[in-house]
C-alpha cells in the first residue's frame, strides 16, 4: 500500500503528534454523602482513572481498560464527554485528553479499596494531569442534565417519593431547591405507581417512577 502524504509531501509521521490520554469521571452518590467522584491512588497522589490510549484502541476501550485496571471496577458504560487539548495541561508533555464520564448508583460502585476511594466533588484537592478541570467540566455537565429531567442517571432506587427525588437532585446541584417549583419541573416527567410510602408519618406519600 502506498504511503500517503499531503500536497506539501509530508507523511502523516512527518507531523509532530501528542500522547492521547483517556481519563474518566464516575460520578456518584454515597448514602447521606455529596456528591462523590472515584479516584485512583498513584505514587505522587490521588487522580483520575486514566490511561494512554494504545495502537490499535478505540477510547471506549480505554476508557473501560482504566476503570477495571486502575480501580478494580467494571460493568460501566461512560461516554465522550470532551478533548483537553491544551499543550500545557500536562506536566508529562504534549497529552491531549479525551475525557468521559458516567454516573453510576453507588450499590452498582464495587471498587477495589486498596486501588480507589470515592470523595466529594468539592474536596478531592489538586489532581495532577489537569484533572480538576475535566472533572469541573463533567460536574457542570451532570448538573445539567438533572435541571432538566428526573434522575436521568437513574442513581435512585424505584419507585421514590417526590420527596427522595428532590433530596438526590439537590445532593447533585449542591444546594437546596424550593419544593413547588421542583414538583412542577419534574412531576409531569414521571410515572405514578398507585402506590404509597409504607411508614411514613401524616399522609402517605405518592410513589412514582421514571418513564
Amino acid at each position: 500500500m502506498e504511503l500517503y502524504r499531503d500536497s506539501h509531501n509530508r507523511a502523516l509521521t512527518d507531523y509532530p503528534r501528542p500522547s492521547v490520554a483517556v481519563d474518566t469521571a464516575v460520578l456518584t452518590v454515597p448514602p447521606d454523602a455529596p456528591l462523590s467522584v472515584l479516584l485512583v491512588r498513584t505514587d505522587s497522589g490521588w487522580r483520575l482513572p486514566g490511561t494512554f490510549l494504545h495502537e490499535g484502541e478505540l477510547l471506549s476501550d480505554a476508557a473501560l481498560r482504566s476503570l477495571r485496571v486502575k480501580a478494580g471496577v467494571t460493568g460501566l458504560s461512560p461516554r465522550q464527554l470532551q478533548v483537553f487539548d491544551d499543550p500545557a495541561r500536562d506536566n508529562r508533555g504534549w497529552v491531549l485528553s479525551v475525557a468521559h464520564l458516567d454516573a453510576v448508583p453507588w450499590s452498582r460502585l464495587a471498587i477495589d479499596e486498596s486501588l480507589a476511594r470515592v470523595a466529594s466533588v468539592t474536596d478531592v484537592g489538586t489532581l495532577p494531569y489537569g484533572h480538576n478541570e475535566i472533572l469541573n467540566q463533567a460536574v457542570a455537565a451532570f448538573r445539567q442534565s438533572y435541571a432538566l429531567a428526573p434522575d436521568p442517571a437513574g442513581l435512585l432506587e424505584q419507585p421514590f417519593t417526590l420527596r427522595q427525588l428532590q433530596q438526590l437532585h439537590e445532593t447533585v446541584a449542591g444546594e437546596p431547591m424550593m419544593r413547588d417549583t421542583f414538583r412542577r419541573t419534574m412531576e409531569p416527567q414521571l410515572r405514578a405507581t398507585g402506590d404509597f410510602a409504607a411508614g411514613t408519618v401524616g399522609k402517605p406519600a405518592r410513589l412514582f417512577a421514571r418513564v
